[in-house]
């Protein structure tokens, strides 16, 4: 395994918040010395890389990315994920178990790691089913799921709707320190709903979904999280209600975190335009007011993680009029560039960005990553901050092409990605060191 020393570059330590000038000693998969200032010359084996004072900070962590393998390769492969998560500076990601067939045994955890080991590029943590086959009813096995490989145990797209099924859930998931994931939307109150339920969603003609369809489940999950004590995290909240929800849960002290996805973020529902299915989401995008709730509740810790909610579809699910389209866009290699909008504006600091998407996840799931610090894993990603560019479907590396952010001006993207110490993106000066 090559040896690296990144030199010259802006260290950001998202534990501490710290910006410093220095260089990174990468040997043998794991950070060997960090040093602030100059950098010292180069150890006869290691290969040095002129990172021209960009920002280097630990690879990023995604919560949440669909992938189609097993069953749905057409849309999206291990290989094809992983490849856009290191072109986005995504390295890790937890894949959720819609999949065919579900990842409800520990066979299916055991075939996706070692489908990952052959043909992804960056690290693929599994995450499996609460209830058998996604179906709300019957509880998976969670001690053999997680000595299988499992890093979390939820029901991806669906909520776990039976509230006794789910206090089960969250009692076996805290006798074996498990985390339970919830995507939080009431499918009732959804019903035919396709955009957030509003004035523009009348305008339109299309079918409302209440910010109630969350903070009710949201709400009622808290009070089971209440009982039984267990670990609990929202996969993904998008409105003011759901943030003092949250904000409470914290101060009574109960293990509650919650994600966002970089959709919500940076876009509204006046994105939908006319009729844009890409926009088509769940959660959906919300009004202006709510979406500046949720970056404030991010920049004061509410929210603990940022996620991409990668969701690839083909043109057979979206080439269709906005209500029979299905929800779901890329995210896994815009996650970065989308989010440093907020950066770009002011409205967030670039430390604790990366904090939301590097420590805070690896600590909700138990990982090592995440940190800049020796002896961590050498998953290390260099960011050009100020690099603008338009967005072109055509150029990304997922098999689908649903992206949002379809001729959007970005700026900030990673232009070199190592995972464990492998090179396994880098772009133009960078090239040549892998």
């Amino acid at each position: 395994m090559s040896s690296y020393l990144l030199a010259n570059a802006n260290l950001l330590d998202p534990e501490t918040g710290h910006e410093t000038a220095g260089a990174v000693l990468v040997r043998d998969g794991r950070i060997a010395d960090i040093a602030a200032g100059a950098a010292p010359g180069a150890p006869a084996d290691a290969k040095r890389v002129d990172c021209a004072g960009r920002v280097l900070t630990p690879g990023l962590i995604d919560m949440r990315a669909f992938v189609g393998e097993p069953g749905a390769e057409h849309r999206e492969t291990l290989a094809s994920a992983s490849a856009a998560a290191a072109a986005g500076g995504v390295t890790t990601l937890v894949c959720m178990p819609d999949t065919n067939p579900v990842i409800d045994e520990p066979a299916i955890v055991d075939f996706v790691l070692r489908r990952a080991r052959d043909t992804a590029s960056v690290n693929v943590l599994p995450a499996a089913a609460i209830t058998k086959g996604l179906a709300g009813r019957e509880m998976t096995e969670f001690g053999l799921l997680k000595e299988a490989g499992a890093v979390a145990f939820t029901d991806g797209l669906r909520a776990v709707a039976n509230a006794q099924v789910l206090r089960r859930a969250l009692t076996y998931a805290r006798d074996f320190d498990a985390l339970i994931v919830q995507h939080v939307e009431e499918a009732s109150l959804v019903a035919e709903g396709v955009m957030n339920e509003g004035e523009l969603a009348s305008r339109l003609g299309l079918m409302g979904i209440p910010r109630e369809a969350e903070t009710v489940m949201l709400e009622r999950d808290i009070r089971l999280v209440r009982l039984t004590g267990a670990r609990y995290h929202a996969a993904m909240i998008s409105c003011a209600d759901s943030v003092e929800i949250v904000r409470r849960a914290k101060q009574d002290g109960l293990p509650v975190t919650c994600g966002v996805s970089v959709n919500n973020l940076v876009l509204n529902e006046n994105d939908i335009g006319h009729y844009r299915t890409f926009c088509r989401l769940s959660p959906p995008l919300r009004h202006e007011t709510d979406r500046q709730a949720v970056v404030r509740a991010l920049d004061e810790g509410v929210i603990d993680v940022v996620v991409s909610d990668h969701n690839p579809q083909d043109v057979e699910t979206k080439r269709l009029p906005f209500a029979e389209a299905a929800d779901g866009a890329l995210g896994i290699e815009t996650l970065l560039g989308a989010a440093m909008r907020l950066v770009h504006t002011g409205d967030l600091a670039l430390p604790k960005l990366i904090a939301a998407l590097t420590v805070n996840p690896a600590r909700i799931l138990g990982r090592e990553a995440g940190r800049l610090a020796v002896g961590a894993p050498a998953d290390l990603v260099l960011i050009d901050p100020d690099l603008p560019y338009v967005l072109d479907k055509r150029r990304l590396k997922s098999r689908s092409k649903n992206s949002p952010f379809d001729e959007a001006r970005l700026q900030g993207a990673a232009v070199l990605t190592l995972v464990g110490g492998r090179i396994v993106h880098a772009v133009d000066d960078l090239a040549a060191a892998a």
